[in-house]
């Protein structure tokens, strides 16, 4: 291979520029977002190129053997050994090459191109009653052509196989230039590759360990025995792209069951649940997988499981539901176990299997928040060795002071497991060797595979020896140089392989903390360790409208396009600390563009497995990259909105007026950075606050008292304090009225914190963290009288109430009350949940319609307010994913688009298939008006409904001698 001289002087850039139709970049921010995949390595490329077809690989092929320069083809990068990254030209084969071409339910085979995501491919054939059998835990996002790739397997790999099981043809281009249709009886094989496997028939019939359904690692020479069919497209599968390129695939498809059941079994430990699997294969079951008790932290998902400390996940099928659930009934009672369950509905079955799949992001962090890693992340054994070798796993972890939890596909033998290797310290890197070479000694002496299921990449391809011998690793190196004699597709990796502790992802980190302002306390307050977080396991790049909770990640759901991922932005922000890619540091335009389309939603706080929380990381960003210098006039206007509405409120009247011209209105939202196609909010005549003050001095009682018309609250010391938001005191303060009325009906008397009080959520939003904190305490300080009163802040606004939960305490970790400030937020249906749980609400029955906020979700949840919709009657999801207008963000000129195509997403097609009569909600000021700018809907906050409903009962009672408040004027 060439040393890289014509990539750095431009000439591959404009040789690839001429030659293919699709997308050629060359740019720092497109190479950085392909350095790494979801392992341990990282490789940077010098282009990156999207072909729109099979000519274009093909061209693009070409230019590279002109140039010299090694190839790598990538799909959604979910690879865990190395092999979705390289040097040279990346092909991204996800934007363009996507498609399912063509489905004959007759022969029941479908042709799909490589970057079509495998769920895309299960929604095309489901109206037929068929599958692709294999389906990896990142189903949602992973591409058929990484599957043949890696032979990738998945949960139901008992019943269905692996991918090369289930390929039927391959069309692949080779770096010489060939295009090769790949299939049975030697077809497509390269001159010479059937005759090495001829002449060495006793090595590949005897090199390969017997009895083990998930050998992944090397390259399936055994496929091409004449006995097995000389099947060249099962042989190509699981070469990790070494071979050739795949530009289309006729892939098998199965008869999915139409109904499912899940039986799952508690066992005292793994070893004991990994024992008892094999057991249960002769039942015919779909799935047998296992998991242990350190992976399962969320409560909810623990309380619906059985007793004991690991459990085994056993899927069956049934043409019935009656039938599924017989068949799982079965399962239970032949199990050997401590407890177990049946889960026939299908919302409970994915409930428990959203679980076990985000296993592979939760095992990226031990119990107390150590991150553990890769590099042994799925070696398999034959099953009936499974429980012995978990055994033997568990002492040598010990040996080396090492911790991990297993869990996997305990019906197949293979083992997942993370580690805590410490591998940004060079003694973790060595003991990470050490302990490689001992495991794959221990993996081989059970009769094992390296790899079960993803693949040896740059982790375990320089171990194969100790697997096979060295002559049968001698014929991988020849079967390799048959296809790509050139070595030029994607070096390093299964043939010739680079050493296991090079290219490490880590190596190219700053090695002392950079300076932050927020004090990430679940990172050891150090920024590197809070983008690393991110593993790459890419639940943020879901395409299409969401089959599960959840908002993750709005803007990538909207553009398609990895930079507006999660991921896309952790890798921009790991490129800029490493400075290599990236040289700009904190004033990247690559990071600050990326982040730009971010809605600091929080939604990967919650949704992604590791806890990313992109939101954080963009206004750390903005705080540096704009320190100094001056800013986007939205982050002057939009960022200091709450000074600026107290000061417009007297002027409340007039500034609603001069909105309505036109002239007057582009004219102010060109100066302050709106969105030309924004309607610009309407101010309330009469803020919240000022209606509390007069309503205080009308009812007689002192500051802290609530009393009013209609209320069954006794005068007296409030029982909780509510917050004045800025959105609610100057745009809704109707929404304050209403749950000041349900508070004190409840038997909740409530009161208004003293002093001017601000969250300094919209400074947070637009980076300007010395100002959040500077509002911040100076808020603490008006607060003393409410935290010395230990009464609960009930916030309505749920941005607010996350903003006071998590920036708060994030941003002044040092002092004391900002964590008990945080500690006292309720929503307004926690706080009725908690201050009077045997209040019951008026009965409403009707549907519901809209969403919960997205930061309630990601940070204070939705089950008290479940549980008071309930109670009221009001029926249905609030389902809606995000709103897409998000605070600043969809007022921001630029946004416009992206924001309208978020609530586009669910949002708007919800309240659209909404019947008559349906309540529509959203508790959130921006989802409101999100409602009303693009669908001419009114939403209202549950509050708003509940006083409503408390209003009319009181029609139908004696009238309260009491003056009520005044109007609002």
């Amino acid at each position: 291979m060439a040393d890289g001289g014509t990539a750095r002087d431009g000439l591959l850039e404009k040789a690839l520029r001429a030659a293919v139709r699709g997308e050629v970049d060359a740019g720092a921010g497109a190479r950085a977002l392909v350095t790494m995949d979801a392992s341990n390595y990282r490789r940077v490329p010098d282009v990156v190129v999207a072909p729109r077809d099979a000519d274009d690989i093909a061209a693009a092929l070409a230019v590279c053997r002109d140039h010299g320069s090694p190839v790598v083809a990538r799909g959604a990068g979910t690879s865990i050994g190395g092999q979705a990254t390289g040097t040279g030209v990346v092909l991204d084969l996800t934007r363009h090459m996507r498609a399912v071409l063509a489905v004959d339910p007759g022969a029941r085979t479908a042709t799909v191109q490589p970057g079509v995501v495998l769920d895309r491919l299960r929604d095309a054939v489901r109206p037929y009653g068929l599958t692709f059998g294999p389906d990896p835990s990142t189903h949602s996002r992973c591409t058929l052509g990484g599957m043949i790739g890696n032979n990738a397997c998945g949960a139901h790999s008992v019943a269905w196989g692996t991918t090369a099981d289930n390929v039927h043809e391959l069309t692949v281009h080779t770096y010489r230039g060939a295009t090769l249709r790949l299939g049975q009886g030697g077809l497509g094989a390269p001159d010479g590759v059937t005759g090495l496997v001829r002449d060495h028939l006793a090595a590949v019939r005897t090199g390969f360990p017997p009895g083990l359904p998930r050998r992944i690692s090397g390259y399936a020479l055994d496929a091409l025995l004449p006995e097995r069919g000389t099947d060249v497209a099962r042989a190509f599968c699981g070469s990790e792209g070494t071979l050739g390129v795949v530009s289309e695939a006729v892939v098998r498809l199965v008869e999915a069951p139409a109904a499912r059941a899940l039986a799952v079994l508690g066992y005292a430990d793994e070893s004991a649940a990994a024992e008892a699997a094999p057991g249960l294969l002769p039942l015919g079951p779909l799935t047998v997988e296992g998991m242990a008790e350190d992976l399962v932290r969320d409560p909810a998902a623990r309380a619906r499981l059985p007793r004991g400390a690991a459990w085994l996940f056993v899927e069956t099928g049934g043409s019935t539901p009656a039938e599924a659930a017989a068949r799982a009934r079965t399962v239970l009672r032949a199990a050997d176990a401590l407890d177990g369950t049946v889960v026939a509905d299908p919302a409970g079955q994915r409930a428990l299997w959203r679980v076990r799949e985000d296993a592979a992001g939760t095992a990226t962090r031990t119990p107390d928040g150590a991150e553990a890693w890769p590099g042994w992340e799925d070696c398999a054994v034959p099953p009936a060795r499974l429980g012995p070798y978990l055994r033997d796993f568990r002492a040598l972890l010990a040996a080396h002071g090492l911790r991990g939890t297993p869990y996997g596909h305990f019906g197949d033998g293979c083992v997942h497991v993370r580690i805590d290797f410490r591998l940004a310290e060079p003694d973790g890197v060595r003991r990470f060797r050490r302990f490689s070479e001992e495991l794959a000694d221990l993996v081989v002496a059970h009769g094992g595979s390296l790899s079960g299921e993803h693949g040896d990449g740059l982790a375990r391809a320089e171990l194969l020896p100790r697997m096979y011998g060295d002559e049968l690793v001698a014929l991988f190196g020849a079967f390799k140089d048959l296809w790509d004699p050139d070595g030029g597709l994607n070096p390093g990796v299964l043939a010739r392989p680079a050493p296991l502790d090079a290219n490490l992802r880590f190596d190219v980190l700053p090695r002392t903390p950079v300076d932050v302002a927020f004090g990430y306390p679940d990172d050891g307050g150090d920024f590197g360790t809070a983008v690393r977080r991110c593993v790459g396991v890419a639940k943020c790049r879901v395409e299409g409208p969401s089959t599960g909770p959840g908002v993750m990640c709005p803007s990538y759901r909207a553009t398609g396009e990895e930079q507006h991922s999660t991921r896309g932005r952790a890798r921009l922000l790991h490129e800029m600390l490493a400075g290599e890619v990236v040289t700009d540091g904190w004033r990247s335009p690559e990071v600050r563009d990326a982040l730009d389309l971010c809605l600091s939603c929080k939604g990967c706080r919650s949704d992604c497995p590791v806890g990313v929380d992109m939101a954080t990381y963009k206004a750390e960003f903005l705080h540096h990259h704009y320190a100094g210098r001056l800013r986007p006039a939205a982050h002057y206007a939009m960022g200091s909105l709450p000074e600026l509405l107290d000061l417009a409120a007297p002027a409340a009247p007039l500034l609603n007026a001069a909105a309505r011209f036109r002239p007057l209105a582009a004219l102010a939202k060109r100066a302050a950075g709106i969105a030309p196609e924004r309607d610009l909010p309407v101010l309330a005549r009469r803020t919240f606050r000022a209606w509390a003050a007069a309503r205080r001095t009308a009812s007689g009682t002192a500051p802290g008292g609530a009393a009013g018309a209609g209320s069954t609250a006794p005068v007296g010391a409030p029982r909780a304090y509510l917050w004045p938001d800025t959105f609610t005191d100057h745009f809704t303060p109707s929404v304050g009225r209403a749950a000041v009325t349900v508070l004190e009906a409840a038997g909740v008397p409530v009161a208004l914190p003293p002093g001017r009080v601000c969250c300094g959520l919209t400074y947070v939003s637009t980076g300007r963290l010395d100002r959040a904190r500077t509002v911040m305490r100076r808020t603490l300080d008006a607060l003393g009288p409410v935290l010395e009163a230990g009464a609960p802040l009930v916030v309505l606004e749920p941005s607010c109430a996350a903003a006071l939960r998590t920036d708060l305490p994030e941003l002044l970790p040092g002092d004391p009350r900002a964590r008990a400030v945080a500690g006292s937020v309720r929503t307004f249906a926690q706080a009725l949940d908690e201050l009077a749980p045997d209040w019951r609400p008026p009965r409403l029955d009707r549907p519901v319609a809209g969403q919960t906020h997205c930061h309630q979700h990601a940070v204070l949840g939705d089950a008290a307010e479940r549980r008071l919709r309930e109670r009221a009657g009001l029926a249905g999801e609030l389902s809606g994913g995000c709103c897409g207008l998000a605070g600043n963000f969809g007022f921001e000129r630029g946004h416009y688009e992206v924001s309208a195509a978020c609530a586009e997403d669910q949002l708007l097609p919800a309240v659209r298939a909404a019947a008559p009569g349906t309540e529509l909600l959203a508790d959130g000021f921006s989802c409101r008006t999100q409602l009303a700018q693009l669908a001419g809907r009114r939403a209202r906050h549950l509050a708003e409904v509940l006083a409503e409903a408390l209003a009319e009962q009181r029609q139908d009672l004696p009238q309260d001698p009491r003056p009520g408040p005044p109007s609002e004027g």
